[in-house]
């Protein structure tokens, strides 16, 4: 066998492989979504059926009219949306001044930020919770929303794309009489548009997912979210412990709690990638 019947079986095997990791990735999403549209015996029959035998809109109806999905629906928008702008003007100033100012302790500062990549969630969660009940915090939206402000992931991103931006495009806006609060504002957040549009889909996507910190600092049915409220199905009837979970009503909650979060990656998907691969440029 030649070099170039090598490469294409070694380029057929990766595709193929590919495509087999892509069938079983996307396999649990398939199930949810037709399962969403089966009665409770069909999705519990064996062996499973993947084309629903007998479609109902019932499960849908069920969720929302025996549960509080719009409010729950409404807070999880609200407190993603909000914390997700937060982090884009906090973690923007922060990489704007690591990246173009100069003052002492700049580079040991940014190793110590960095540095809390590595501290786990888990290990914040009890002290988060004593702070917020000193404060009278606890069963708010704040409370929802505070915690995911410090993004360290895109002090990083914004960082690195930040550093590439040349020199002398600052030196001739400081010439024309801008300061430093008019340069991020006119000239470097442009700029980062596609580096932004990364860190926000990152955080929006980990605050509409977040389930831990909402099930502990939240225990109202007014201020809860979905993930938080989607988990009462597998308890069965209004959520009751001991009684048989809901598979139905469960999966069209769960499908219907994806589509904000594909419909905000759908409008940033172009800048995504592009974010992505423009964090590592070196200017």
């Amino acid at each position: 066998m030649n070099e170039k019947k090598k490469k294409r079986v070694v380029r057929a095997l990766l595709y193929l492989f590919m495509i087999i990791c892509i069938i079983v990735s996307f396999a649990p999403i398939l199930w949810m979504s037709v399962s969403a549209f089966k009665p409770e015996g069909e999705i519990l029959s064996y062996p499973p059926q993947w084309i629903p035998l007998h479609p109902t809109w019932s499960n849908f109806a069920y969720v929302l009219k025996n549960f509080n999905f719009a409010r729950w629906t409404f807070n999880s928008v609200f407190a993603a949306l909000m914390a997700t702008i937060i982090v884009i003007l906090i973690d923007s100033l922060a990489a704007f001044a690591f990246s173009k100012m100069k003052f002492r302790g700049s580079k040991t500062l940014y190793a110590i930020i960095l540095s809390m990549l590595m501290v786990p969630i888990q290990v914040t969660i009890v002290p988060l919770y004593l702070m917020f009940a000193d404060v009278n915090l606890l069963n708010t939206i704040t409370a929802l929303i505070l915690p995911t402000t410090g993004n360290v992931t895109g002090v990083f991103i914004l960082t690195n794309f930040f550093r590439s931006v040349p020199e002398n495009l600052l030196d001739a806006a400081i010439v024309d009489g801008a300061g430093s609060f008019r340069i991020w504002w006119s000239i470097m957040l442009p700029l980062a548009r596609p580096s932004i549009s990364a860190v926000a889909i990152i955080t929006f996507m980990s605050n509409w997912t977040n389930f831990l910190w909402p099930l502990i600092s939240v225990s109202s049915d007014a201020s809860r979210t979905l993930p938080v409220g989607i988990a009462q199905f597998f308890g069965g009837q209004s959520g009751v412990s001991g009684s048989a979970p809901q598979y139905g009503p469960a999966m069209a909650a769960a499908l219907m709690a994806t589509l904000p979060a594909i419909a905000i990656f759908l409008f940033l998907q172009r800048y995504f990638v592009k974010g992505v691969m423009m964090t590592g440029i070196k200017g």
